[in-house]
């Protein structure tokens, strides 16, 4: 077992772009690289075997991985019993779109309903180990609800920035249970990243805690190692999930990179599989900024879009912080990005539910809406996924946003009967 010093001999803060190296523990004096100016990732040194291994009796989910985390100390930890979720087999779904193999890790049974709680604990936890009292972020709904539970349970201050009228009610009410302080923002979601972010940087009482927060990547990529995993070793072919920000496509791919490399002997590097999946980013064709850049053939550079709209409020989101991470997670996984439209992901959403009891929100409905899309048109992917082990990451519960699903449905519309037997029979038959 690796002691809090030794364990810190196998981490390093780094920039993404130039490399320089920095001290994981000062992050939070400085959210981005002093010589670029690029965002910064935590990478793991791979040490000698047996240092990184799994503690089973710990915790289950995210935690089952302390190992794998920068945390120096245990007790440390700010845990919502987060991680854990369900593969789902979904042969219904794949039967309909004629692949060989589907599945779906649906990260709306996490505590606050979202991928984000994965991250979200490490992120409080290296908070509160920074002594850190008060942490902030900039949210279209799912993070402010996280960071508001943790903040909560780790007694620190919570402070939301929200752009104005356009949060679901159902994130929102979240953040407001939990006691968070909530500020709306007169624009989009990207106007209130710029302000959280510039508060943040003049403030080092306040951690930011968005996904280009390093650590927050460190929680969400133990999804990778959950569905190795629950697949039994086997690694998919193909991973499929929808993008706005860019943080969850690049943990995902970190953490399944991470399986590949040396020094996990007793862990998630027991695999069956020669390379990591291909992933599949997926975005909302009004807010489509990193795959446009995909299908431009761009890497370094991407156009961002100032008015973003679609309706799948979570990806809502025209200038994604962590764009380059994505890029490069599609580009060196082999993978593609794609966008698909609000009728497809309110279709994609309706399918999922009726034919395997998933309900997820409209954001998380997109890699679902993607396979039918690529199913209909017999596409070149489409061709490549049919006959693989593909795993769809829907990442939202379906309650935190149900208003979008009821548009057009009204109480009075439905059928109404008589408080007797024989008023439904003559119904049903």
């Amino acid at each position: 077992m690796a002691t809090a010093e030794n364990k810190k001999d196998g981490y390093i803060l780094r920039c993404f772009s130039c490399k320089t190296e920095y001290n994981v523990d000062d992050y939070g004096k400085f959210y981005r690289c002093a010589k670029c100016g690029n965002l910064l990732e935590v990478k793991r040194i791979p040490a000698a075997p047996g240092r990184f291994n799994r503690r089973r009796g710990l915790r289950p989910g995210v935690w089952k991985y302390f190992d794998l985390i920068p945390l120096w100390s245990e007790e440390k930890i700010v845990s919502l019993a987060e991680g854990g979720t369900t593969l789902f087999d979904c042969r219904n779904l794949a039967t309909i779109f004629g692949i060989r193999s589907l599945f779906v890790k649906f990260e709306g049974l996490n505590p606050t309903g979202s991928f984000k709680d994965r991250g979200m604990t490490v992120g409080v936890s290296k908070a509160f180990e920074l002594n850190y009292k008060s942490a902030m972020c900039a949210s279209t709904g799912n993070t402010s609800a996280s960071l508001a539970a943790y903040s909560a349970k780790a007694g620190m201050r919570c402070i939301v920035l929200v752009p104005k009228g356009k949060i679901a009610m159902g994130k929102m009410a979240q953040a407001i249970a939990y006691g968070a302080e909530i500020y709306q923002v007169d624009g989009n979601f990207d106007d209130s990243l710029r302000v959280a972010s510039e508060i943040c940087e003049r403030d080092n009482k306040i951690l930011l805690l968005n996904s280009l927060n390093p650590f927050r990547i460190e929680g969400q990529k133990t999804v990778s190692f959950e569905i190795v995993e629950q697949l039994g070793g086997t690694v998919p072919d193909f991973v499929v999930l929808p993008v706005g920000n860019g943080g969850n496509i690049t943990a995902a791919w970190k953490g399944f990179s991470e399986i590949f490399e040396g020094g996990l002997e007793g862990t998630v590097g027991n695999h069956l599989g020669k390379n990591p999946p291909k992933m599949i980013a997926v975005q909302a064709q009004g807010a489509a900024p990193i795959a446009r850049a995909f299908r431009s053939g761009l890497r370094d550079s991407i156009e961002f879009v100032s008015n973003p709209q679609t309706e799948a409020s979570a990806i809502n989101i025209g200038s994604p912080v962590s764009w380059m991470k994505a890029l490069a997670a599609i580009y060196d996984s082999g993978g593609l990005a794609d966008f698909v439209s609000d009728e497809e992901i309110f279709a994609a959403q309706k399918l999922i539910a009726s034919k395997e009891g998933i309900f997820v929100e409209p954001a998380s409905a997109t890699p679902i809406a993607y396979l039918s899309k690529i199913a209909g048109e017999k596409s070149d992917a489409y061709e490549q996924m049919k006959d693989a082990c593909v795993v769809c990451i829907c990442t939202g519960n379906g309650l935190k946003d149900p208003n979008a699903l009821l548009k057009g449905v009204s109480l009075e519309r439905l059928q109404t009967i008589s408080a007797e037997a024989k008023s439904l029979e003559t119904v049903l038959a």
